[in-house]
This record gives structure tokens, sequence and C-alpha cells, in this order.
């Protein structure tokens, strides 16, 4: 049985920082990524990650987040730098095998001004 867990949201000041985990379990994936939901907004991809490590992040967290993975722990990260108010949002891990893919429970990351 597949299972993510996601974990490592919370409250934050604008330009703080936080590092989302995502620990998969029940099958070998090939891309892992992020994805968030805003109240109000559609889904929207954040990052995404290979599993020899070729990333791809939105243009609207270039240059604050990094996506990163331990394939022997079956666990992806996502280290959030210089968040803003705007990046508030549930965030999703999902991941992919060659036939379908996966949801995470979702976690929610809040930014203060």
């Amino acid at each position: 049985q597949v299972h993510l867990v996601e974990s490592g949201g919370g409250l934050v000041q604008a330009g703080g920082s936080l590092r989302l985990s995502c620990t998969a379990s029940g099958t070998i994936f090939s891309t892992m990524g992020w994805y968030r939901q805003a109240p109000g907004k559609q889904r929207e991809l954040v990052a995404t990650i290979t599993r020899i490590g070729s990333t791809n992040y939105a243009d609207s967290v270039k240059g604050r987040f990094t996506i990163s993975r331990d394939n022997a722990k079956n666990t992806m990260y996502l280290q959030m730098n210089g968040l803003k108010p705007e990046d508030t949002a549930v965030y999703y891990c999902i991941a992919y095998t060659p036939l379908t893919s996966y949801w995470g429970q979702g976690t929610q990351v809040t930014v203060s001004s």
C-alpha cells in the first residue's frame, strides 16, 4: 500500500524559512514534486525532482525554494527561504510511478506579513 506523509508546515513571518518533508512508502517513485493550493485558487505546481535529481521550479519560487530528495530514505524535501505572504497555501506532495500518481494529505504553510 502506498503512503505519502508530509510534515514541516507551520506559521512563519515574512522573510522566514520552513522545510517540508514528504516520506513515501510502498513503492519506488520516479518523479516527485510539490504542489500548493491557496484559498480560492487552483492547485499549482511548485517544483518537481526526478529520481536522478533533475529539478524544475515555478517562476514564482525560483531562487527561494530548493527541492531535493534522499532516495535511500524515499523522502523528498522542500526548503523554502524568503517566504512571502503569497506563499500561504496547503502544500501537497505528489509522487509518480510509470502508471499513476499519488498525493499526500497536505500540510498548511502560513506566512504572516
